[in-house]
Order: structure tokens, then sequence, then C-alpha cells
């Protein structure tokens, strides 16, 4: 573990790193709000189905 080598490192990623447009912010958020969606909604029906079914009770 080497500090020079490792801030050097660090301070390269930063300076290669680039910040994202709009378009590719909004693309990723719908996609990522897409995904919540699903999700919870697989989780509503799977809750819903299990507290209208009885199964023999």
């Amino acid at each position: 573990m080497n500090p020079k080598k490792t801030a050097r490192d660090c301070f390269n990623t930063i300076k290669l790193a680039k910040k994202s447009d709009k378009d590719d912010y909004m693309q990723h958020m719908r996609l990522v709000l897409l995904g919540i969606a699903g999700v919870g909604s697989m989780g509503f029906i799977i809750q819903f189905v299990f507290s209208v079914a009885t199964f023999g009770r």
C-alpha cells in the first residue's frame, strides 16, 4: 500500500472521469425508476395474492 501511488491513481481517475450530460442522466434515471417500479409491482402482486388466497385455512 504505497500512499504516493494510491494518490496518483486517484488523481488520474478523477482527471479521466467526465460528467455525464443531461440526456445520459435522464436515461439512467428512467431505467432505475422503471426497475424500482417493476420490483415494487411484483412485490405488491405477490403480497396481494397471498393475502387473498387462503390455501385451505
